[in-house]
């Protein structure tokens, strides 16, 4: 007796990999944020967002009150970040770009992004990316998901879509890692 499998819906199951560690994961770790961790620095030369004219590397990043570190080339090894570095990273590069470049979301990029002084303020520009990027990247389907990604994504222009879904659910399992990591840190540091 032969069985037939339903076809397999790559758009939904390449999305809700990232939905669902968002969902159990991610973002109930950012629960309960303070703005001192948010901006606790755990190594001196550490990458943070500052306010304008306090930021510790020559490259500043940012049109509003405060900006971010940055160097190019990044230095080896590369300096450890804040927890308000990363969301940065994660909604102006990983996901803001993105959502203009292949959504027709607002401009962004990180000399001109509007940072975030309080960890209520980044969750909430977090938030904003992730469904803007999900509600996008839903409406691809296979066909949209093996066109080229195009030449926003640099080098990778000519790979399809699909492999920028899954590097996006990687940036995002990634990044929230580290940024769980920090929290624990935080909250067992000998201040």
């Amino acid at each position: 007796m032969t069985t037939t499998r339903a076809p397999i819906d790559w758009t939904t199951a390449l999305v809700d990999q990232a939905v669902w560690h968002w969902d159990h994961q991610l973002r109930p770790r950012f629960a309960g944020l303070t703005d001192e961790e948010y901006l606790w620095e755990p190594t001196p030369g550490a990458w943070n967002v500052h306010p304008r004219g306090q930021g510790t590397t020559e490259l500043q990043g940012g049109s509003g009150e405060l900006t971010i570190d940055f160097a190019l080339p990044e230095p080896v090894p590369a300096p450890v970040t804040t927890i308000a570095w990363r969301l940065a990273h994660i909604i102006v590069g990983v996901l803001g770009a993105r959502v203009h470049s292949h959504f027709g979301g607002p401009a962004v990029d990180y000399q001109t992004f509007a940072y975030a002084g309080t960890a209520d303020e980044a969750l909430a520009q977090v938030d904003e990316k992730f469904a803007a990027w999900t509600a996008g990247a839903r409406a691809w389907d296979e066909a949209a998901l093996a066109e080229p990604c195009g030449p926003s994504e640099g080098p990778w222009a000519e790979h399809p879509r699909v492999e920028l879904v899954l590097h996006i659910n990687r940036e995002l399992i990634h990044h929230g890692a580290e940024i769980a990591l920090l929290r624990d840190l935080y909250a067992h540091r000998n201040d």
